[in-house]
């Protein structure tokens, strides 16, 4: 061994390297219950409700639903929303949708139908935090309850959101998987000695035939990683040595919406119809909604009865259904035909903020 390897030192074998962060594969109990945890806290297993927990559809039930009146929107209404749209364009000219000449205003009809399907999931996870003594509630105060029967308060309806439990009776104390319960693992960067060559001079204490500065003259270092002990507090059990495991629930709430708009204006693009509100003239909720008969149009008809078939079949089976709802939104469409200077032109009015939709416009001048 080159001698100025002794100023390295040499660590204490005592001091384990760091183990894994997560617990090995058959570290961690079996609950009763919980058995979808194949391997430590990485896995996440999904419960499926029991089935008296998911409502029953009634057979051969349908919903019928009012008549509507398609709205209409004036040359002044038009106007002043093609107004405010060429504001928005620095290159269009206000001039050509001041003195423009309306030919027709064509209302369209246009239905948005909603499916709203409100929905529970449940997961769990084995989770771990230091052990300092805290109060551990362990399989020894009972068995711990099925994931559908842990009570948690109910957010409002159709409300996302996330909420994490910890299963009663499923905490135990183990030693620290990572520091084999030590409290601290040795050093990565300095492989437990406390000290490395000096990057400068290479260990050879001298650089250019003079003394070496960095390390004056040492040929090593302080680790600045450990501080020069060669070891660092374990990461996981923060020095306490043990962990204290227990399973966490998430019960998740979650309100998954399909949107369905025919389409049947080549000239709108649909995409513009997202950004913009409707007329909810029909809005149908209960804990399961019922396919729509009756409505004058068929294409609506047909496609809720086609989602609510997908969000029965694909919920139920992982998921708690807590309620529905289905919305008809009558979203106002006009086709402003005009003339400018000789020619002709159009624009589409949407939506009941009266956004603007205009292909083309007669200037492109900047002078207002």
């Amino acid at each position: 061994m080159d001698d100025r390897e002794d100023f390295l030192g040499s660590f204490d074998p005592n001091i384990p390297e760091e183990g894994p962060s997560a617990p090995p594969p058959g570290w961690l109990d079996d609950v009763h219950g919980y058995q979808g945890h194949k391997g430590g806290e990485g896995d996440n297993p999904l419960y499926p409700p029991p089935p008296a927990y998911n409502p029953q559809p009634e057979q051969d039930r349908n919903t019928s639903v009012p008549n509507v009146r398609v709205p209409t929107v004036s040359e002044d209404v038009a106007r002043e929303a093609l107004l405010k749209y060429v504001e928005s364009k620095w290159k269009y000219s206000s001039k050509p949708a001041r003195n423009l000449t309306f030919k027709e205003l064509r209302p369209i009809t246009v239905y948005r139908y909603r499916l709203e399907t409100y929905t529970e999931t449940r997961t769990s996870s084995w989770q771990h935090e230091p052990y300092n003594g805290q109060p551990v509630d362990g399989p020894q105060f009972g068995m711990s309850p099925p994931p559908w029967d842990i009570p948690v308060s109910l957010p409002e309806r159709f409300c996302e959101r996330v909420e994490k439990v910890r299963v009663p009776h499923s905490s135990f104390v183990k030693m620290c998987h990572t520091c084999h319960g030590c409290g601290r693992t040795r050093c990565n960067s300095c492989f437990g000695r406390g000290q490395k060559r000096c990057t400068f001079c290479h260990g050879c204490r001298h650089s250019r035939k003079r003394r070496c500065s960095s390390c004056h003259s040492r040929g090593y270092r302080k680790c600045i990683h450990c501080q020069g002990h060669g070891f660092k507090t374990c990461t996981v059990c923060h020095g306490s040595q043990n962990l204290l495991h227990f399973i966490l629930l998430t019960v998740t709430w979650k309100n998954n919406v399909e949107n369905f708009i025919p389409d049947r204006q080549p000239d709108f693009p649909d995409e513009k119809f997202d950004k913009v509100r409707g007329d909810p003239f029909f809005v149908d909720e209960n804990v399961l909604v019922y396919p729509i008969q009756g409505f004058p149009d068929e294409e609506i008809c047909a496609v809720s009865r086609t989602l609510i078939n997908q969000h029965l079949n694909k919920f139920s089976s992982t998921s708690r259904i807590l309620q529905q709802r289905q919305t008809i939104e009558l979203v106002p469409l006009t086709h402003a035909y005009y003339t400018y200077s000789g020619k002709d032109y159009s624009f589409f009015v949407y939506g009941t903020e009266n956004k603007v939709f205009a292909a083309k416009y007669p200037t492109a001048c900047t002078i207002l």
